[in-house]
C-alpha cells in the first residue's frame, strides 16, 4: 500500500514559486481528517531536508527529515520509514508506539547495513545523518515521534467551546539538541567518565565538539566505534576510536487523543523554528487562508532571516543555493488541519481503497526528480 511513497514526486504536485527558484510548495490537498499543505525552501547546495505525507481513508502519516553531513540519510528515510510502519502495523493489528519504535529501529538498522556495504570505499557515508520527525493520525489519535530538533506544534483553541479567534501553541515533540540545558544534562549523565562529552565553542554546545543533536538516524561513526577509525574522521578531533556510542536512534513518542479544540499541527524542520516561535507560527496559520499556508510560513521565516541581516526578502531570494546557507537553513513546513474526525459520516474519501503519498522534490533547484533519484539509487 505504501509503494507510492518510494516514487519521486511528479511536477504536477507543485513546482517552483515563479519568484524564488529555491522554493517549492503544494498549496492544499485533502487527508482523512482535514486538509494539508507543504512547502520547502532550499539553502544548501544539495537539499538536505525531505518531507512527505501519506494519506488513506483510515490514517494520515507525516514525515520531516532534516539531514546533516549530506542528503543521503534524509533521502534514505523517505524510502524506508513509512513502509516499515505499514509492515509492523499489519503484523501488530494496528498503529501503536511499539509499531513506530520498531519502524525507527528497522530504518536505523537498514542504514547501518548501507554503511557496512559502502565501507571502506565510501567512508564518508558513516558521517551522514538525519533528524526524523513523524506524525500519524489513526482512530482520532495523534502519534508524534521524534529524533533530533525538528518540531511538531499543535494549534488549539483556548476552550472546547471557544471561537477560532485565539490559538494556543502546544509543543508535541522534544528538541534533542544539547543547546537545551535539560538535554545537555541528560547526555552528560550518560557519560560520567567523559568530561568533554559536550563542548561549548563559539557560542554553541556540541557533542564532542561536533554535533548539536543527540539523536538521529545515521551518524554511524558516532554510534559504532568500528566506523570512526578512518583518517577522514580525524579532522573532527575525535578520540579514535570512541569508547561507546555518543548518540542514539531512540525516538521520543507522544500519544494524544484528538480533542474538539485541536485545530492544526505544524510539522517543520528546525530551519523554521530558528526564525519563528511556536506561538508566532500558530498565529500565522490561524489568521491566514488555508491555500498556500505552508508557503506562507516558510516566507515568514525568510522575512525574519532577512531582517536579522538588515536585508529585504527580495535580497534573500536572489541568493543562490549553497551561499544562501549562510543566511538560513533548508526549511520544510507541513501544516495538517484537523477538521474531520475519522469515521465521521462526512468522510473525505468515498473510495475506501484511495491512497496517496506526496513527497517533496529531492532537489528544488532542479525539479527533475527522476534524474536526482537515479544518482542515489543505491540508497533504496
Amino acid at each position: 500500500m505504501l509503494e507510492m511513497c518510494t516514487r519521486p514526486l511528479e511536477k504536477c504536485f507543485g513546482g517552483g514559486d515563479g519568484r524564488d527558484e529555491l522554493l517549492w510548495h503544494m498549496d492544499l490537498k485533502p487527508h482523512a481528517s482535514g486538509d494539508y499543505s507543504i512547502a520547502v525552501v532550499q539553502a544548501n547546495s544539495s537539499l538536505e531536508d525531505q518531507g512527505q505525507v501519506f494519506t488513506s481513508p483510515s490514517a494520515t502519516y507525516v514525515g520531516v527529515y532534516d539531514g546533516h553531513g549530506g542528503p543521503e540519510a534524509s533521502r534514505f528515510i523517505t524510502h524506508h520509514l513509512f513502509p516499515f510502519i505499514h509492515k509492523f502495523q499489519s503484523e501488530h493489528g494496528g498503529l501503536s508506539t511499539e509499531v513506530i519504535k520498531k519502524a525507527f529501529d528497522a530504518t536505523e538498522e537498514e542504514f547501518l547495513h548501507l554503511v557496512k556495504r559502502s565501507w571502506p570505499s565510501r567512508p564518508q557515508i558513516a558521517s551522514v545523518g538525519s533528524c526524523c520527525l513523524v506524525g500519524a493520525i489513526a482512530d482520532d489519535v495523534l502519534y508524534v515521534a521524534n529524533l533530533g530538533d525538528s518540531r511538531a506544534v499543535l494549534g488549539r483553541r483556548l476552550s472546547p467551546n471557544g471561537t477560532n479567534s485565539q490559538v494556543v501553541a502546544e509543543r508535541l515533540s522534544t528538541d534533542h539538541n544539547v543547546g537545551v540545558e535539560e538535554v545537555r544534562k541528560e547526555v552528560v549523565a550518560l557519560h560520567p567518565d567523559d568530561s568533554h562529552i559536550v563542548v561549548y565553542n563559539r557560542g554553541v554546545w556540541r557533542i564532542k565538539g561536533i554535533i548539536q543533536v543527540s539523536r538521529s538516524i545515521g551518524d554511524i561513526y558516532l554510534k559504532k566505534p568500528d566506523f570512526n577509525r578512518d583518517p577522514l574522521f580525524q579532522q573532527f578531533g575525535l578520540p579514535i576510536p570512541l569508547k561507546r556510542p555518543v548518540m542514539t536512534a531512540e525516538p521520543s513518542i507522544i500519544v494524544r487523543k484528538l480533542k474538539p479544540q485541536d485545530l492544526f499541527v505544524i510539522f517543520a524542520s528546525d530551519g523554521l523554528w530558528e526564525q519563528l516561535s511556536d506561538q508566532a507560527a500558530c498565529e500565522i496559520v490561524l489568521k491566514s487562508p488555508r491555500v498556500g499556508i505552508a508557503k506562507r510560513l516558510v516566507r515568514a521565516a525568510l522575512h525574519e532571516a532577512a531582517k536579522k541581516r538588515e536585508m529585504r526578502y527580495d535580497d534573500i531570494k536572489r541568493i543562490g543555493k549553497g551561499v544562501r546557507r549562510h543566511f538560513h537553513d533548508d526549511i520544510t513546513a507541513i501544516v495538517i488541519y484537523l477538521d474531520h474526525p475519522l469515521g465521521s459520516p462526512n468522510g473525505r474519501f468515498k473510495n475506501h481503497n484511495f491512497v496517496d503519498c506526496t513527497s517533496a522534490p529531492v532537489d528544488i533547484f532542479s525539479l527533475n526528480a527522476d534524474e536526482a533519484d537515479d544518482s542515489f539509487h543505491p540508497l533504496r
